[in-house]
């Protein structure tokens, strides 16, 4: 079927055009023959690249040209909600009769953003969508499609419990909107579909071909039949698989399992890849290089990125920040780098095929466990998904590197089907934040409503009614026990403790610590460093970098420093390097002592400075309710010395936009300490000071002149 043929108004229809949509693929064609334009709730089974989006973007346009009500798209990264606004924001050009807006909401879980009351398509992360739902605004009832994109995670077992509990709490809705589910292929995509009440569509069609196999033994075997060499080199096998593939005009991905394997791997291929590129390339490649060079601090990482990247290949991790990673994937979607090696967190992110994918090992890290284990087939299948990129290659390769076990290998992954999906509810954790969450916005909810509620859940088809009132029990006794709800007849409400950390957004475990923290606390005196501890032992303290032999010295020195700060003592054993990162980035240390030091990058850094930003707010709003007043001020400080990464003294300074830490500390040098004095330097020797120069003192005094 043409796009031209779909039951839309003339500007949709215009719009799919000018988009460059001009057929449907056949699981587009599936999904509208099963009623996706008649508000009939669909999930959708098909590989990666198969066109779900589409599908997505024609319920989401077809539900705006007949209905008034908000669009809910359901992200599970935040990447990939930017990715889907920079798309969706498209529609706002489409003439509906009305002028539409399209907003993006992915943080700050204690606020409920009010430009989401004025918007039709919101685009939230699963954890947002569940923090506004807790905060009962009155537009949710006005929600009349979800989509619900990689559905499939639901069985995370971190994550997925609040998918579910979302996506039940929005079926459950009295003006039952339109559910559109995307997922990568599911084997028990019937439990789901029950589940959620929807209509399959299960296509295995891809736009590309896609061919797997194994590398053994000098050779690869594809299940196609095809067996071929590769000239084998001391680069070592997933190098050779890589670089083969560029030679011959593709691009190749291969998926490492640690950091340190990621850029070992590019490394090994960068020489090999240089020397296939053309002079206008390697040009380009500079100029990329320089970018991410001016735009970052010079760590090690950081260098080493930048000289890859003029070989035409580069690394892809968590290590990286934010910045670094979006240059490597923009440089690679354009085709200038040409070999990326990555950790398979790329696989769940952001739309990034190549002709060959290459996994270089099935063993992965599992924390849970403290040891290597063999991933998942549901996990294999999410790699060779990046495997073609359409309108550029006629067929995509998943190739696995082989240890003299390639028969096997064959049979569990390449033959083998994905794990069924299972949910993760009744997990005492999950069910302990969920049974709160669902007595605060139910307030005088009874026992058997809150069990009617979850035997509504995927785990409530999925598991016996009578283990899920068991959890639902242990669940209640905690939180009646820890003062989080209270039972009037039978009924349960929450109390104004239990009010705040739903919404606050954090494990009621969590909560208690820090109530029960708060209260040891010395009036008088700081806690800086005491805080820092606390938030860094909690379970949503993320990431978390256990200590090595080497960081026991300097840390016995730094709780020797610090030891007036504690709230009480502890012992080395208690801490981790996570906690010496946050206080040494406190203390002004640079991105790259702290990667030099403790091993611990940007993308660490950036990542530790949002979870702690976060629960000290939490720290700091459980303190307000707890009466202790006193400790506001100094967490207030603290949040904007971890944001900014600045001793106390730079805290006045940093109020100004365009000065941050280290022209904070350039000013505080020049003897420029307050913001009043700030105000009496001429505007001509504000300039001549180091990092500040004419455009921004004049930036400066206008700010200045602002806030008298």
């Amino acid at each position: 079927m043409k796009t031209s043929e779909l039951k839309l108004s003339k500007p949709a229809i215009e719009f799919l055009k000018n988009e460059g949509y001009s057929e449907l693929y056949p699981p587009q064609q599936e999904s509208i023959d099963a009623g996706l334009l008649d508000g009939e709730n669909i999930i959708v089974s098909a590989p990666t690249a198969s066109g779900k989006t589409l599908i997505a973007v024609i319920a989401m346009i077809n539900y705006l040209s007949k209905n008034r009500g908000k669009i809910v798209y359901l992200s599970p990264l935040r990447a990939l909600a930017a990715e889907k606004f920079s798309e969706f924001k498209k529609f706002e050009t489409i003439d509906f009769g009305r002028k539409i807006k399209v907003q993006i909401s992915t943080g700050d879980y204690e606020s409920v953003d009010k430009e989401l009351e004025k918007s039709d398509v919101l685009i939230l992360t699963n954890e947002k969508m569940d923090s506004i739902i807790r905060h009962g605004p009155e537009w949710i009832e006005e929600v009349g499609l979800v989509i619900a994109d990689e559905i499939h995670l639901i069985g995370d077992q971190d994550r997925g419990q609040t998918l579910e509990v979302v996506l039940t709490k929005l079926k459950l809705l009295e003006n039952k909107p339109q559910i559109l589910a995307l997922s990568a292929t599911i084997t028990n995509v019937d439990d789901l579909a029950e589940w959620l009440n929807c209509k399959i569509v299960d296509n295995e069609w891809r736009p590309v071909p896609l061919y797997e196999g194994v590398y053994d033994g000098g050779s690869v075997i594809m299940n196609d039949g095809r067996e071929f060499e590769v000239q084998a080199s001391i680069r070592g096998k997933p190098v050779d698989l890589g670089v083969e593939s560029v030679l011959d005009g593709g691009q190749s991905l291969l998926f490492a399992e640690t950091r340190n394997r990621s850029s070992s791997l590019a490394t090994k291929a960068a020489d090999a890849i240089l020397h296939s590129l053309k002079k206008k390339e390697i040009e380009e490649l500079e100029n990329i290089s320089k970018k991410i060079l001016q735009s970052n601090e010079h760590t090690e990482l950081v260098k080493t990125l930048a000289t890859l990247v003029k070989k035409g290949v580069a690394f892809h991790h968590a290590g990286l920040n934010p910045n670094c990673r979006q240059t490597i994937e923009t440089e690679f979607r354009s085709g200038k780098i040409k070999l990326l090696a990555a950790t398979p967190t790329l696989a769940a992110g952001v739309n990034l095929p190549a002709r060959r994918v290459v996994i270089s090992s099935i063993s992965r890290y599992n924390s849970r466990v403290g040891a290597n284990r063999p991933i998942s087939v549901l996990e294999y299948k999410q790699l060779c998904g990046r495997a073609g990129r359409p309108q550029y290659d006629d067929y995509g390769e998943a190739i696995i590197v082989g240890n003299s076990n390639s028969s096997e290998l064959i049979d569990y992954y390449v033959n083998g089907e994905p794990e069924p999906i299972e949910s993760k509810i009744t997990d005492d954790k999950s069910l302990r934040i969920h049974v709160l969450s669902l007595i605060v916005t139910s307030p005088g909810i009874k026992k058997d409503e809150i069990l009617d509620f979850f035997l509504q859940t995927l785990g409530g088809l999925q598991s016996t009614k009578s283990t899920i009132k068991f959890g639902i029990d242990i669940a209640i006794k905690f939180l009646l026990t820890e003062d989080f709800i209270i039972n009037k007849g039978q009924r349960f409400v929450a109390t104004d403790f239990g009010k705040k950390v739903s919404k606050l957004y954090i494990d009621p475990i969590t909560a208690t610590i820090f109530r029960d923290s708060l209260t040891l606390v010395t009036p008088g005196r700081k806690h800086t460093f005491g805080f820092l501890h606390l938030i860094s032992n909690c379970e949503e303290f993320f990431p978390k970098f256990s200590l090595r032999i080497k960081d026991y010295e300097p840390l016995g020195v730094m709780l020797e420093n610090c030891s007036s700060e504690l709230i009480e003592p502890i012992s080395e054993y208690d801490c981790s390097r996570s906690l010496m990162a946050l206080q040494s980035w406190i203390s002004e240390s640079s991105e790259i002592v702290l990667a030099d030091s403790l091993k611990i990058e940007s993308g660490d850094i950036h990542r530790l400075i949002q979870t702690s930003d976060w629960l000290l707010y939490c720290l700091r709003e459980l303190a307000k309710q707890g009466d202790n007043l006193d400790l506001l001020d100094e967490l207030d400080i603290l949040r904007k010395r971890v944001i900014y990464g600045i001793r106390e003294e730079l805290n006045d300074l940093v109020k100004i936009k365009g000065i941050g830490r280290i022209r904070a500390r350039k000013l505080f040098n020049h003897g420029i300490k307050t913001l009043e004095d700030l105000s009496k330097i001429p505007v001509k020797k504000l300039a001549e000071i180091d990092k500040i120069g004419s455009t921004l003192a004049d930036n400066i005094k206008s700010q200045l002149q602002k806030g008298r």
